[in-house]
Protein backbone atom coordinates (compact mmCIF):
# COMPACT_ATOMS: atom_id res chain seq x y z
CA UNK A 1 0.00 0.00 0.00
CA UNK A 2 1.45 3.65 -0.91
CA UNK A 3 1.80 5.49 2.30
CA UNK A 4 2.70 8.63 0.99
CA UNK A 5 2.20 10.85 -2.31
CA UNK A 6 -0.07 9.73 -5.05
CA UNK A 7 -0.42 10.19 -8.46
CA UNK A 8 -3.75 11.69 -8.89
CA UNK A 9 -2.50 14.78 -7.01
CA UNK A 10 -0.59 17.53 -8.23
CA UNK A 11 2.98 18.03 -8.86
CA UNK A 12 5.08 21.13 -9.55
CA UNK A 13 8.39 20.48 -11.32
CA UNK A 14 11.60 21.82 -10.03
CA UNK A 15 15.35 21.23 -11.93
CA UNK A 16 18.38 23.28 -12.53
CA UNK A 17 19.01 24.60 -16.01
CA UNK A 18 22.61 24.02 -16.89
CA UNK A 19 23.69 26.91 -18.82
CA UNK A 20 27.45 27.45 -20.26
CA UNK A 21 30.34 28.15 -18.15
CA UNK A 22 29.01 25.86 -15.29
CA UNK A 23 26.43 28.14 -14.38
CA UNK A 24 23.03 27.20 -13.52
CA UNK A 25 19.53 28.39 -12.83
CA UNK A 26 17.00 26.97 -10.57
CA UNK A 27 13.20 26.57 -12.55
CA UNK A 28 9.65 25.18 -10.99
CA UNK A 29 6.56 24.50 -12.92
CA UNK A 30 2.76 25.56 -12.21
CA UNK A 31 1.06 22.79 -10.46
CA UNK A 32 -0.43 19.80 -12.56
CA UNK A 33 -1.45 16.45 -13.02
CA UNK A 34 0.79 13.54 -12.47
CA UNK A 35 0.76 12.56 -16.07
CA UNK A 36 1.61 16.13 -17.78
CA UNK A 37 3.98 16.07 -15.47
CA UNK A 38 5.72 12.79 -16.47
CA UNK A 39 5.69 14.16 -19.77
CA UNK A 40 7.22 17.73 -19.10
CA UNK A 41 10.11 15.69 -17.09
CA UNK A 42 10.80 13.60 -20.19
CA UNK A 43 10.65 16.23 -22.46
CA UNK A 44 13.34 18.24 -19.87
CA UNK A 45 15.84 15.57 -19.46
CA UNK A 46 15.99 15.08 -23.41
CA UNK A 47 17.23 18.60 -23.89
CA UNK A 48 20.55 17.39 -22.15
CA UNK A 49 20.56 20.89 -20.40
CA UNK A 50 18.43 19.74 -16.96
CA UNK A 51 19.75 18.78 -14.28
CA UNK A 52 18.59 17.95 -10.37
CA UNK A 53 14.78 17.14 -11.44
CA UNK A 54 12.47 16.57 -8.85
CA UNK A 55 8.80 16.09 -8.44
CA UNK A 56 6.93 18.41 -5.61
CA UNK A 57 3.42 17.09 -4.58
CA UNK A 58 0.73 18.49 -2.55
CA UNK A 59 1.84 17.29 0.69
CA UNK A 60 5.53 18.35 0.05
CA UNK A 61 7.01 15.34 -0.75
CA UNK A 62 9.45 15.39 -3.16
CA UNK A 63 9.71 12.13 -6.35
CA UNK A 64 12.46 11.46 -8.32
CA UNK A 65 11.34 10.45 -12.16
CA UNK A 66 11.39 7.18 -11.58
CA UNK A 67 9.94 6.85 -8.36
CA UNK A 68 6.91 9.11 -9.22
CA UNK A 69 6.91 6.94 -12.45
CA UNK A 70 6.25 3.22 -10.06
CA UNK A 71 4.16 5.52 -7.93
CA UNK A 72 1.56 6.11 -11.22
CA UNK A 73 2.57 2.27 -12.42
CA UNK A 74 1.37 1.07 -9.11
CA UNK A 75 -1.82 3.53 -9.04
CA UNK A 76 -3.68 3.23 -11.73
CA UNK A 77 -3.98 -0.60 -10.32
CA UNK A 78 -6.22 0.73 -7.36
CA UNK A 79 -9.16 2.30 -7.83
CA UNK A 80 -9.38 6.24 -8.12
CA UNK A 81 -11.31 8.95 -10.18
CA UNK A 82 -14.01 8.75 -7.36
CA UNK A 83 -17.05 10.30 -7.39
CA UNK A 84 -19.61 9.07 -5.42
CA UNK A 85 -23.79 9.66 -5.04
CA UNK A 86 -25.87 9.17 -2.45
CA UNK A 87 -29.55 9.22 -1.57
CA UNK A 88 -31.53 8.48 1.62
CA UNK A 89 -35.77 7.79 2.03
CA UNK A 90 -37.82 7.55 4.77
CA UNK A 91 -41.08 5.97 4.85
CA UNK A 92 -43.07 7.28 8.10
CA UNK A 93 -45.44 5.05 7.62
CA UNK A 94 -43.55 1.35 7.91
CA UNK A 95 -40.63 3.76 9.58
CA UNK A 96 -37.95 2.09 7.26
CA UNK A 97 -35.13 3.84 5.33
CA UNK A 98 -33.79 3.12 1.99
CA UNK A 99 -30.54 3.81 1.27
CA UNK A 100 -28.98 4.56 -2.36
CA UNK A 101 -25.34 4.91 -3.35
CA UNK A 102 -23.71 5.06 -6.51
CA UNK A 103 -19.87 4.97 -7.19
CA UNK A 104 -18.16 6.15 -10.17
CA UNK A 105 -14.44 5.08 -10.49
CA UNK A 106 -11.60 4.04 -12.52
CA UNK A 107 -9.02 1.31 -12.46
CA UNK A 108 -6.41 0.15 -14.59
CA UNK A 109 -7.81 1.28 -18.04
CA UNK A 110 -11.21 0.95 -17.45
CA UNK A 111 -13.75 2.86 -15.60
CA UNK A 112 -16.27 0.80 -13.35
CA UNK A 113 -20.24 2.38 -12.13
CA UNK A 114 -20.93 0.28 -8.80
CA UNK A 115 -24.73 0.45 -7.75
CA UNK A 116 -26.04 -0.26 -4.36
CA UNK A 117 -28.84 -0.30 -1.86
CA UNK A 118 -29.59 -1.20 1.95
CA UNK A 119 -32.71 -0.91 3.94
CA UNK A 120 -33.24 0.09 7.44
CA UNK A 121 -35.41 0.48 10.07
CA UNK A 122 -33.72 2.09 12.62
CA UNK A 123 -33.69 5.81 11.57
CA UNK A 124 -36.04 8.57 12.68
CA UNK A 125 -36.53 10.64 10.20
CA UNK A 126 -35.14 11.46 6.52
CA UNK A 127 -32.33 13.37 7.20
CA UNK A 128 -31.29 10.49 9.37
CA UNK A 129 -31.56 8.29 6.24
CA UNK A 130 -29.37 10.91 4.05
CA UNK A 131 -26.57 10.46 6.82
CA UNK A 132 -27.17 7.13 6.58
CA UNK A 133 -26.63 6.78 3.28
CA UNK A 134 -23.79 8.64 2.86
CA UNK A 135 -21.81 6.28 5.81
CA UNK A 136 -23.43 3.04 3.67
CA UNK A 137 -21.20 4.51 0.66
CA UNK A 138 -18.58 4.90 2.49
CA UNK A 139 -18.64 1.22 3.60
CA UNK A 140 -18.66 0.09 -0.19
CA UNK A 141 -15.10 2.23 -0.85
CA UNK A 142 -14.15 0.67 2.30
CA UNK A 143 -14.92 -2.53 0.45
CA UNK A 144 -13.34 -1.57 -2.73
CA UNK A 145 -10.17 -1.30 -0.81
CA UNK A 146 -9.75 2.55 -1.59
CA UNK A 147 -7.05 4.23 0.29
CA UNK A 148 -5.72 7.78 0.59
CA UNK A 149 -7.51 9.04 -2.44
CA UNK A 150 -9.88 12.74 -3.18
CA UNK A 151 -13.47 11.58 -3.74
CA UNK A 152 -16.35 13.76 -4.72
CA UNK A 153 -19.10 13.24 -2.21
CA UNK A 154 -22.50 14.39 -4.32
CA UNK A 155 -25.90 14.37 -2.96
CA UNK A 156 -28.97 16.48 -3.39
CA UNK A 157 -28.94 16.74 0.81
CA UNK A 158 -27.79 20.06 1.50
CA UNK A 159 -27.99 19.93 5.47
CA UNK A 160 -26.40 16.68 5.00
CA UNK A 161 -23.18 18.02 2.82
CA UNK A 162 -23.17 22.00 3.91
CA UNK A 163 -22.98 20.37 8.20
CA UNK A 164 -19.95 17.72 7.21
CA UNK A 165 -18.35 21.12 5.89
CA UNK A 166 -18.58 22.41 8.93
CA UNK A 167 -20.60 25.54 7.00
CA UNK A 168 -23.91 24.84 9.10
CA UNK A 169 -24.04 24.09 12.31
CA UNK A 170 -25.81 21.00 13.81
CA UNK A 171 -27.83 20.71 16.93
CA UNK A 172 -29.44 17.35 16.82
CA UNK A 173 -27.86 14.89 19.02
CA UNK A 174 -28.60 11.84 16.70
CA UNK A 175 -27.32 13.32 13.29
CA UNK A 176 -24.26 14.82 15.33
CA UNK A 177 -23.03 11.01 16.17
CA UNK A 178 -23.77 10.28 12.19
CA UNK A 179 -21.10 13.15 11.47
CA UNK A 180 -18.88 11.30 14.12
CA UNK A 181 -19.12 8.03 12.30
CA UNK A 182 -19.04 9.56 8.95
CA UNK A 183 -15.60 11.79 9.24
CA UNK A 184 -14.07 8.55 11.37
CA UNK A 185 -14.80 6.42 8.38
CA UNK A 186 -13.73 9.27 5.92
CA UNK A 187 -10.69 9.45 8.52
CA UNK A 188 -9.90 5.57 8.72
CA UNK A 189 -9.81 5.16 4.86
CA UNK A 190 -7.57 8.81 4.47
CA UNK A 191 -10.03 9.90 1.98
CA UNK A 192 -9.71 13.76 0.68
CA UNK A 193 -13.27 14.49 0.15
CA UNK A 194 -14.82 17.88 -1.61
CA UNK A 195 -18.44 18.33 -1.17
CA UNK A 196 -21.20 18.70 -4.07
CA UNK A 197 -24.97 19.40 -3.92
CA UNK A 198 -27.42 18.56 -6.74
CA UNK A 199 -30.96 18.78 -7.60
CA UNK A 200 -32.54 15.42 -7.26
CA UNK A 201 -32.64 15.09 -11.25
CA UNK A 202 -28.72 15.05 -10.91
CA UNK A 203 -28.81 12.87 -8.06
CA UNK A 204 -31.56 10.39 -9.97
CA UNK A 205 -29.71 7.24 -10.06
CA UNK A 206 -29.37 7.20 -6.02
CA UNK A 207 -32.86 8.38 -5.15
CA UNK A 208 -34.14 5.59 -7.45
CA UNK A 209 -31.73 2.75 -5.49
CA UNK A 210 -33.13 4.16 -2.21
CA UNK A 211 -36.52 3.81 -3.41
CA UNK A 212 -36.20 0.59 -4.78
CA UNK A 213 -34.68 -0.62 -1.51
CA UNK A 214 -37.60 0.03 0.37
CA UNK A 215 -39.96 -1.22 -2.07
CA UNK A 216 -37.90 -4.74 -1.23
CA UNK A 217 -35.90 -4.69 -4.12
CA UNK A 218 -31.88 -5.20 -3.39
CA UNK A 219 -29.50 -4.30 -5.59
CA UNK A 220 -25.69 -4.92 -5.69
CA UNK A 221 -23.53 -4.66 -9.02
CA UNK A 222 -20.76 -3.51 -10.33
CA UNK A 223 -20.18 -3.31 -14.30
CA UNK A 224 -17.85 -1.56 -16.73
CA UNK A 225 -19.01 1.76 -18.43
CA UNK A 226 -17.61 1.51 -22.43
Amino acid sequence: MIAKGRADMKYKLEWTYKLKGNKKVLFSSEWIDSELALATGDELEKSGKTADLLFYDEMGTSWTPKELRKLTEEIDEEPHDLFIYFDGGFDKETKKSGLGAVIYFKQGKKKFRLRANQVFDELNNNNEAEYAALYYALTLLEELEVRQMPCELIGDSQVVLKQLEGEWPCYEEELNRWLDRIEEKIKKIGLRPSYKTVGRKENKEADKLATQALEGKMINSKMQII
